[in-house]
């Protein structure tokens, strides 16, 4: 179906504003069809896949409809589940961000009522909910929905497959008939048929059918990585398969700006091209990509429309797509003139469930593969870079420098040696020692262009000036008698053990000192200086009596295991990985899809966690949990 700009749709400037400051530039098929229709007046029946941009579709006209003069809900919108109430009025919040005076509240059960009181009695004009927490706001009076002017029904078909079919037709028995009425749904079973003839009047009926087919020569992968991460998967992929020309694909323009900076920041070669861009650039950049003078093009779907390049390695789905017909158009850009190619797509959280969508609907031949390891990464470079040596070597085409290695044989060097040296100095090493780097430069690495550079190494603490005076508070009270500290540097001397340069201050030598062993009564005899009758008796004790030994640290007991209804499960990542209770718990939900209250304590170990879980839920969290990665560690999850 024909995709149009949203200032073709008939929105107002402030919806415009709203759609571009999200960064979107043309509007998906299916809000293509519906936006028009709901702002006509027309009943709508819209048919089409999870991830086709539903919510916008219906969202945008209705904040249009809305009175900002009337203080009274004026749409409804009903969600099977309370996550999809939250997302859709997540939406709506940002697509009425120019609209003074709008205001939407989702409302669903297990949030407070007080909330919700308060929100309806403000008079919020939108209200997003589940079917039976908006039946217990009408049957307590405070929904009232006399003024309403559309209600919408997404992801129909759930709803009716969750038993929600007679609060749905209570709620549109009591609506007013002058209102408009939308229906979504991925499919339009016989039950939805019969509540689309019996309450809507002459209703548009739109379906999205995708014409997506597979580039049968691209090897197509996906990768289930977090947002936060997607940069340096992105770069590690490109390092372990050497990919030099390429392009990669962003929803929105600031994604493509964004993003573009952090790869320069990095080293590649890039630029961008989205709808900002204007017509003399957008020539300049293609010009420049078609003769390889940069790696990797950052672009929006709109942008990289109509693009002639060929020979393309590699394209990077950065953001999934909105449909399977834009992803095909994607990948279509590799493998072409029969040739092979890659396309590579990430996927974080939730978009999982859209991309499974996208792979029913058009029958995508996509697997899903692992992000290459630091050592896998390292591996790769190493192997690229002898192929490097090994052709030029085959070619020949070097010039001889017999002179130079014939001097270094003749001072002793072996051959070896001086090939990994000159390897070392090719690879970004340096030659000059470490006392000569100038300070502060210790622990950094020279990164050949092109590649991401490497954490810098922390700085080395420098080591006090044994010669320099002791500039250090004194202590208030005397310390061991002079004839003590003797005893104890020698015993030490004698073991072997001693360290402290000659002349250091007595708090280098102290914090240089290893454990003190207590002298035996014959050292104590030899080296102790004849001291009156009356103190002698102090003195041996002070030499002779070994400090006493620390107390054990204190190990709390774990408060796991304590819950009633709970189970405790063990975790193999613990301090050493820099774990903490946040990452238990999002690992958890993220991977489960159960709420966060399904975990109670947390003890975390130095090696290993213990968390309590919802009994119920035990043996499905370690089922899932088994083999997914948290902080680079393969998770093997137990019931303790």
């Amino acid at each position: 179906m024909e995709k149009l700009p949203f200032a073709a749709l008939g929105l107002s400037p402030d919806a415009l504003k709203a759609v571009a400051k999200m960064g979107f530039e043309e509007a998906s098929p299916i809000q293509t069809a519906v936006i028009p229709a709901i702002l006509a007046g027309r009943d709508v029946v819209g048919q089409s896949s999870t991830g086709s941009g539903k919510t916008a579709a219906f969202a945008l006209p209705a904040i249009e409809r809305v009175d900002m003069k009337l203080r009274a809900a004026q749409v409804l919108i009903l969600c099977p589940t309370r996550e999809l109430a939250v997302q859709v009025a997540e939406e709506v919040g940002k697509l009425s961000f120019f609209k003074r005076g709008l205001s939407a509240v989702p409302i669903y059960g297990g949030q407070s009522y007080e909330r919700q009181f308060r929100a309806l009695a403000a008079g919020a004009q939108v209200v997003i909910g589940t079917p039976g927490r908006v039946m217990d706001h009408m049957e307590r009076g405070t929904l009232r929905l006399d003024q309403l002017k559309l209600v919408v029904l997404d992801e129909t078909d759930r709803m009716l497959d969750m038993g929600f079919r007679d609060d749905i037709e209570k709620i549109l028995k009591a609506v007013p008939t002058t209102r408009q009425l939308a229906f979504f749904s991925a499919t339009i079973p016989r039950a939805i048929q019969d509540l689309i003839s019996r309450y809507s009047k002459d209703p548009a009926w739109i379906k999205i059918e995708s014409v997506a087919q597979n580039a049968p020569l691209v090897e197509q992968i996906y990768f289930e990585v977090d947002r936060r991460s997607k940069i340096e998967a992105l770069t590690r992929l490109i390092d372990v398969h050497d990919f030099r020309y390429g392009i990669i694909f962003c929803s929105t323009k600031i994604m493509v700006d964004e993003l573009d900076e952090h790869l320069h920041a990095r080293g590649y070669m890039t630029d961008r091209l989205h709808g900002d861009i204007t017509q003399a650039q957008r020539d300049r950049v293609m010009q420049k990509f078609r003769e390889r003078k940069f790696e990797f093009l950052v672009a929006t779907d709109v942008a990289a429309r109509g693009l002639d390049v060929d020979d393309l390695e590699v394209v990077f789905n950065f953001d999934l797509p909105n449909d399977a017909e834009d992803y095909t158009h994607r990948i279509g850009r590799t493998g072409r003139a029969g040739k092979s190619g890659r396309a590579f797509t990430f996927v974080s959280g939730q978009e999982i469930y859209k991309l499974q969508s996208m792979v029913r609907w058009a029958r995508l031949d996509i697997r899903r593969e692992r992000i290459p390891s630091l050592d896998q990464v390292d591996e790769a470079r190493a192997n690229v870079f002898f192929e490097k040596i090994r052709a030029t070597l085959e070619a020949k085409n070097f010039k001889p420098h017999d002179r130079m290695i014939d001097r270094l044989l003749d001072q002793g060097y072996a051959s070896t040696d001086i090939s990994s040296a000159l390897i070392h100095m090719l690879q970004g090493g340096t030659g000059a020692s470490a006392a000569a780097k100038p300070a502060g430069a210790a622990g950094q690495t020279a990164v050949a262009p092109g590649k991401p550079t490497a954490p810098l190494a922390p700085l080395a603490r420098t080591a006090p000036d044994p010669t320099a005076p002791d500039a250090r508070p004194k202590p208030r009270y005397g310390g061991p008698p002079p004839h003590a500290v003797a005893l104890k540097t020698a015993a030490k001397a004698e073991a072997g053990k001693s360290a402290i340069p000659p002349g250091a201050p007595a708090w280098v030598a102290k914090k240089m000192r290893p454990p003190i062993v207590a002298p035996t009564a014959s050292q104590v005899a030899d080296t102790a200086p004849a001291v009156p009758p009356s103190t002698s008796k102090q003195a041996e004790t002070d030499v002779a009596v070994a400090p006493p030994a620390r107390k054990p640290k204190y190990e709390r007991k774990p408060r796991t295991g304590r819950e009633p209804g709970m189970t405790v499960v063990r975790l193999n990542v613990g301090r050493a990985q820099l774990i903490t209770p946040a990452d238990i718990v999002g690992k958890i939900a993220g991977v489960t899809r159960l709420p966060a209250g399904v975990v109670g304590a947390i003890d975390i170990h130095e090696d290993h966690t213990l968390a309590d879980v919802a009994s119920g839920e035990a043996e499905f969290i370690v089922k899932k949990l088994a083999g997914i990665k948290l902080k680079d560690v393969s998770l093997a999850p137990a019931l303790a």
